[in-house]
């Protein structure tokens, strides 16, 4: 469950990062080089995600669905999706992600919640309020592209989070 996924909207780019380790309980690195950040929709929208790995592999499969279903209408997609978790009709998922497409920024979880963050940053996972505080302050205080601040952020994230390595993978539109 533990992993950290960034993302910055700046001056006309969209940047999503994230860690590669997948820890099994408390106490196990079970792998430190997992790709949580790719590009769907063919190379039209970014997304990573964070959580249990077999929901959050749900999570990013019926969200992809959606996305074929609406054209790429990346805020509709989202929305339908969390509909089927405000209708029941879907088990609630430990997991959230963060998509882009080159207009929009969304955090989505598994519970049913469509998130716009303020300012065009945001963070999920186990190093997420790391990342978030670092992200914050690198968009506010510096001229850094929103990909060098999602990549500093993460290895900040790294420096203080156990479950979160500094092994990056980063995509931008």
């Amino acid at each position: 469950k533990g992993t950290t996924i960034c993302a910055v909207k700046k001056d006309g780019k969209t940047a999503i990062a994230g860690d590669g380790q997948v820890t099994m309980s408390q106490s196990v690195i079970f792998k430190n080089n997992a790709i949580k950040v790719r590009r769907i929709y063919n190379g039209n929208v970014i997304l990573g995600f964070a959580g249990s790995v077999s929901d959050a592999f749900t999570l990013t499969e019926r969200f992809e669905e959606m996305l074929n279903k609406y054209s790429g209408n990346l805020m509709r997609s989202a929305v339908e999706l969390a509909e089927l978790w405000r209708s029941d009709k879907a088990r609630k998922l430990e997991a959230m992600m963060i998509t882009a497409d080159k207009d929009t920024l969304l955090i989505v979880s598994g519970t049913g919640e469509v998130i716009e963050p303020d300012g065009g940053v945001c963070a999920i996972g186990s190093g997420g309020n790391y990342a978030l505080a670092a992200a914050r302050a690198l968009a506010q205080e510096t001229d850094f592209s929103a990909e060098q601040i999602v990549k500093k952020a993460l290895k900040i994230a790294s420096e203080i989070c156990v479950f979160t390595n500094d092994n990056i993978t980063c995509e931008v539109l």
